[in-house]
């Protein structure tokens, strides 16, 4: 007698065959959804997260600024020369700050472009705390999530080198700033020597204030210490010769003096009205201070009023005026026309 066996229809191999596909398909749906999840979460950067990892970098890389300065440590070199032909000095501050916040950054978030002002082949291995500080917590709610190619990252390791070297330390800062786009939309300022930390996220919040009232009648502006006197004709053509100049080192500096600070430095800080720079500067000395000043209602554009691109090279040419809680626009109209090129 033959053995009995099934025997299916065309159509009945068919419908077998489907029902096989779906119970695979339903093996495997959920490990391919969390593949794709996987996969689209490392396509984008929770920018809430990326926060508190710049206000990490900045502070470890100011421990490291710190620590070389007390332990006269700084091996002082020359790296290049300004536009100007003044010298740009380089120290293990510098250095050692870098390697920290750039490895920081970069180990957390490693599909992220991070332009530094130095440059460096030595690694660490060091890793994000996973800690959210408090302040942040408590003013931005949830993750703010962007595609991971729309974000640069522009850090400082140490900026007013200059003054560094030289012992004026209440100039001294790192920083860290987030573009999106280009736009600034997070920034860090850290003072090493004072313990401030100030950052802003655009549209979020930040843990700083702008000044009840700023003078524009004249104002006072701060402006470089390496150009002072070129810059204060400038500023004195715009706004009369009774403005009163505050010279300064360190953009992330100047920027702070524009701001209600609330430390036990604050008599130490300059006050001023309005920041204004008539030469070419670098985008990471700026983008932070930009950031932080647009968090809190305030502009940083060129001279000419000009928004700051901030996604491609990273030299500004275009000068530099910052304001908080004042009509940006009306006193960009008191500027008289400046030949950047030849500044």
């Amino acid at each position: 007698m033959a053995p009995m066996g099934i025997r299916l229809s065309p159509l009945g191999v068919a419908v077998f065959c489907l029902l096989g596909v779906g119970v695979i398909y339903h093996l495997y749906s959920g490990v391919i959804s969390n593949r794709l999840a996987a996969f689209r979460q490392r396509k984008s950067v929770d920018l809430r997260e990326l926060l508190a990892v710049a206000v990490e970098a900045a502070v470890l890389g100011g421990k490291e600024v710190k620590t070389v300065r007390e332990e006269n440590g700084l091996q002082e070199t020359i790296k290049s020369k300004t536009k100007e032909g003044a010298d740009e000095p380089l120290t293990m501050g510098d250095l050692k700050s870098h390697r920290k916040m750039f490895n920081l950054i970069k180990n957390t978030f490693p599909q992220v472009t991070v332009n530094s002002e130095e440059h460096d082949k030595e690694e660490d291995k060091i890793t994000w705390s996973q800690n959210i500080p408090a302040d942040i917590l408590n003013k931005i709610e949830g993750s703010k999530l962007v595609p991971v190619d729309s974000v640069t990252v522009w850090i400082d390791p140490l900026d007013a080198t200059k003054e560094y070297t030289e012992k004026l330390l209440k100039y001294v800062t790192t920083m860290v700033c987030v573009a999106v786009d280009g736009k600034p939309v997070i920034g860090v300022i850290h003072q090493p020597f004072s313990g401030l930390t100030a950052w802003g996220f655009v549209g979020q919040g930040s843990n700083m204030r702008h000044r009840p009232s700023y003078s524009v009648s004249p104002p006072k502006v701060t402006v470089s210490r390496s150009h002072s006197g070129e810059v204060a004709s400038f500023v004195q053509r715009a706004f009369g010769n009774s403005t009163t100049i505050i010279p300064a080192g360190g953009a992330g500096y100047k920027v702070l003096s524009l701001l209600e600070i609330q430390t036990n430095e604050a008599d130490a800080m300059d006050q001023a009205d309005l920041y204004i720079h008539v030469t070419y500067i670098k985008k990471w000395d700026i983008c932070a201070g930009d950031a932080l000043l647009t968090s809190l209602g305030g502009k940083m554009t060129t001279l000419k009023g000009e928004d700051i691109d901030y996604s491609g090279e990273p030299l500004n040419k275009g000068g530099l005026m910052a304001s908080v809680n004042v009509d940006h626009n009306a006193l960009l109209q008191n500027l008289p026309k400046l030949d950047l090129d030849k500044h």
